[in-house]
């Protein structure tokens, strides 16, 4: 059995009660996802940056609501502030979870760039499916991460 990494996707909500939903393996592929999704407008010449592409400009999937995240560790009060602001509403974010997982599934060319990630789709639809939970109550959620 793999050892978890120590790079960690965190997900809250503001709803009253604790998400029964969790991540049933390592989250770690989804914070490698959107950190390169996030810097391949950058010119970042990654797998899982060459694999945003595809989905965005190709495929025309709305990636906005997984690249809205921050690092958990706040240290400061710009940074704290920054956490602060990244709360947005569960249904759009479970939408482009459920769909990124579905392209994955379904494309040949973004099944061999997320090849090194064979969790990423599973994790992505575990992620949805918390992202459901709290809109059907109303809440808003925030990614963060570890590393």
């Amino acid at each position: 059995m793999t050892e978890p990494s120590a790079t960690a996707l965190i997900f809250e909500t503001t709803a009253a009660e604790e998400c029964p939903g969790e991540f049933l393996g390592d989250s770690a592929d989804i914070v490698y996802f959107i950190s390169f999704a996030y810097s391949q407008r950058y010119g970042a010449d990654h797998p899982l940056a060459k694999a945003a592409a595809v989905l965005k400009r190709r495929l025309g999937l709305n990636l906005a609501p997984l690249l809205t995240f921050g690092d958990a560790r706040a240290d400061s009060g710009d940074y704290e502030r920054a956490l602060e602001a990244i709360w947005q509403d569960a249904a759009p974010l479970a939408e482009s979870a459920r769909r990124v997982a579905e392209a994955i599934d379904q494309t040949p060319e973004l099944r061999a760039l997320t090849a090194d990630f064979r969790e990423l789709p599973d994790r992505l639809r575990e992620l949805a499916e918390m992202a459901d939970w709290a809109a059907q109550r109303g809440a808003r959620v925030r990614l963060s991460y570890v590393i």
